[in-house]
C-alpha cells in the first residue's frame, strides 16, 4: 500500500510541476510553437537519466524512491521521458534494431492513432 501512496504523492506533484513549467515557458516564448511540451518533454529526459545513474549507478536511491520519483514523478511528468529510458535501456543491451522500432513506431504509430481518434469523435 505505501507504493501505492508514493507513485499517487510523485504523480500529483508531476503532474502540477508540468503544468507549471509549461504554462512558464509558454508566457515567455507564446504558444506559435509547443514551446513548453518540449521543455517538459526534454527536462523530463535529464531528470529521469539523473535518477537512472543515480539507481543504476550510484545506488543511491532505494526501491521506495524509485518508485516515487521515477515512476510516479516522471510518469506523470512526461512519459516521453519513459520512452527515452526504455529506449535507452534496449541501446545498452545491444538490441539498437529495437530501440529504432520502438522510437518510430511510438511516434508514426502514435500520430497515426491520433488523427483515428480524432476522426473517429467528430463521426459521433
Amino acid at each position: 500500500m505505501a507504493k501505492f501512496i508514493l507513485l499517487v504523492v510523485g504523480g500529483a506533484i508531476g503532474t502540477v510541476s508540468r503544468y507549471l513549467l509549461a504554462g512558464i515557458v509558454y508566457r515567455g516564448f507564446g504558444t506559435q510553437f509547443p514551446y513548453g511540451t518540449m521543455a517538459v518533454n526534454l527536462s523530463g529526459c535529464f531528470i529521469i537519466g539523473f535518477l537512472a545513474a543515480l539507481v543504476e549507478k550510484k545506488f543511491l536511491l532505494g526501491p521506495n524512491m524509485r518508485v516515487f520519483l521515477m515512476i510516479g514523478f516522471c510518469g506523470a511528468f512526461t512519459t516521453f521521458s519513459t520512452l527515452i529510458f526504455e529506449t535507452d535501456n534496449l541501446i545498452k543491451d545491444g538490441e539498437i534494431a529495437r530501440a529504432v522500432v520502438n522510437v518510430l513506431l511510438s511516434c508514426i504509430v502514435g500520430i497515426v492513432l491520433f488523427r483515428v481518434g480524432s476522426l473517429l469523435a467528430e463521426k459521433l
